[in-house]
């Protein structure tokens, strides 16, 4: 499983939401997270400026989250 963050270097709001996430990990349930600074290309901050952290999954689904885990989603997307 991969996850994609869109996030911000200088954002608590991006930390906490790594840190839960990272949290969720287990050995059975091992996954990666891509983090990606969307100051670095304007797009992206066009794109997520306000929403940052951002989650997903899968890029070609909705995301699972902003702002705040949400652990729910995290686990169903885990339990596949």
């Amino acid at each position: 499983m991969h996850f994609t963050l869109y996030s911000r270097s200088y954002c608590h709001l991006c930390e906490d939401m790594l840190n839960a996430l990272n949290a969720l990990q287990t050995p059975e349930k091992p996954f990666t997270v891509e983090v990606i600074d969307v100051d670095a290309d304007e797009a992206l901050v066009a794109k997520y400026d306000e929403l940052v952290p951002v989650l997903y999954g899968d890029l070609g689904e909705p995301e699972l989250c902003h702002y705040f885990l949400d652990e729910e989603k995290v686990r169903a997307v885990l339990s596949k």
